[in-house]
């Protein structure tokens, strides 16, 4: 599969890209500053881009069969909410100008449903830090739940997936829609690697298409 993968060095593209050359893909790294790929593989391209710039992410991803958008433009910018909806929305225009069919983002865990009507980012505990984040991801989902161009996935990660989750590759993990995947213990939680593995395997297997899913152990 040629793949397209827009925030290629960032805390989650890093192990996707990795994930993807494992499992033998042609990737197209995407980056602003493409010297932090310190990955080399026969199958890799590094190439720069603004995914601000509609026209330059559909030079960047036309000829691809998927582009993954693992784009965060970071949880301490204090415009993360107007930037990661600008940048999402011109990564979706852009993968349709490319005439490319499929499109899988990585959100964050904050829409999924607690309980009846209840989001996470909705509760009192959540913390406030990533409160603008996640409410931009979630606002995001609700475009693409009505986008009818595009084999659109969306992911919300486990709602503990952080470098402290330390579980490495195991190759292992559940998956649900909208509600959280709890453990025995009643944690939701994944390593990023792990996460990895549940991005490239819906790459490959097309369970989740024009839904959002979730991934946990």
């Amino acid at each position: 599969m040629k793949i397209a993968l827009i925030g290629a060095t960032g805390f989650v593209g890093t192990k996707i890209l990795k994930e993807a050359l494992q499992r033998g893909h042609q990737v197209t790294a995407i980056a602003r500053d493409i010297s932090k790929i310190q990955t080399q593989h026969a199958n890799l391209t590094a190439k720069a881009g603004n995914v601000r710039n509609e026209d330059e992410v559909a030079a960047l991803v036309k000829g691809h069969d998927v582009v993954v958008s693992a784009y965060n433009p970071g949880w301490t910018n204090p415009e993360i909410y107007s930037e990661f909806l600008a940048g999402s929305q011109s990564i979706q225009r852009g993968v349709k100008k490319a005439n490319v069919k499929r499109l899988l983002v990585v959100g964050g865990a904050g829409s999924l449903e607690i309980a009846p009507g209840l989001q996470l980012v909705d509760t009192p505990e959540f913390p406030a830090e990533y409160k603008a984040g996640a409410q931009g991801a979630r606002d995001f989902l609700n475009i693409l739940r009505k986008e009818d161009q595009l084999d659109w996935t969306f992911l919300s990660p486990a709602i503990l997936m952080h470098p402290g989750i330390t579980d490495g590759r195991t190759g292992k993990y559940r998956t649900g829609t909208d509600q959280p995947v709890f453990n025995a213990q009643g944690e939701s939680r994944l390593s990023v690697e792990d996460l990895s593995v549940a991005i490239v395997d819906e790459l490959e297997n097309k369970n989740f298409i024009r839904q959002r899913f979730t991934a946990a152990y």
